[in-house]
């Protein structure tokens, strides 16, 4: 079940790859998924120290989660891989030039889960050809409905 997809990196990116990561996450931050208030439209993932991480991903804090804490919407937060995935994924972003962007955060047996695509970046004239061809869908199907009635 999907709780939050970045359609932004879809439209940025041609995605080669997608990998299930774990997140680490307070709790505060677990409430607030749940009710809906994540944001990834300007998130993206680094390689510090051998390890991933979500940069710039919004939780906004409920206001009745936590009142002995002060929640930071905008934390760092950990993403959990297989060792032998992080290095692959490491070797292919700094030789490949490739980019690591989060795409949709799921719940995976009660767990919140991020999926993240190995991506590269697309030229001006690829979103074109991407939203012409798009375009082309949505009038295809108006024509299909207008048949059928």
């Amino acid at each position: 079940m999907s709780i939050i997809q970045n359609k932004k990196a879809f439209h940025e990116y041609f995605i080669e790859d997608r990998y299930e990561a774990g997140l680490v996450l307070q709790g505060w931050e677990v409430k607030a998924i749940r009710a809906g208030q994540a944001n990834l439209k300007e998130a993206y993932v680094t390689i510090k120290d051998g390890a991933l991480y979500l940069f710039g991903s919004h939780i906004s804090p409920l206001t009745t989660a936590s009142t002995h804490i002060l929640p930071e919407p905008l934390r760092t937060r950990k993403l959990l891989l297989h060792a032998a995935e992080i290095s692959k994924l490491i070797g292919k972003v700094q030789r490949a030039g490739y980019t690591l962007m989060p795409l949709d955060m799921h719940y995976k047996g009660g767990r919140v889960k991020l999926d993240l695509g190995l991506a590269k970046g697309k030229k001006q004239h690829d979103k074109r050809a991407t939203e012409k061809e798009r375009e082309g869908k949505r009038e295809a199907q108006r024509a299909m409905k207008k048949e059928k009635r």
